[in-house]
């Protein structure tokens, strides 16, 4: 179990969406790992990814490499 952060989480979103809230938020948490949740349900189930992890998806976003999905 992941220990409680020491403070409140300060959750971003991108610039992208504008004003709509159909969009996943991310944090930084105290132990280096990000988190991710839907902004629309911030109450549900939030993925944590290890930072390896998160720097790798964000070289495939920035490369184009998942162009395909939207």
């Amino acid at each position: 179990m992941r220990p409680m952060p020491t403070t409140p989480p300060a959750w971003r979103k991108s610039s992208f969406s504008g004003h709509q809230s159909n969009c996943v938020e991310v944090t930084a948490l105290d132990d280096g790992c990000v988190a991710v949740r839907n902004s629309k349900r911030p109450d549900q189930a939030t993925v944590v990814v290890a930072p390896a992890q998160m720097a790798a998806w964000v070289r495939g976003v920035k490369a184009g490499e998942f162009d395909d999905l939207c």
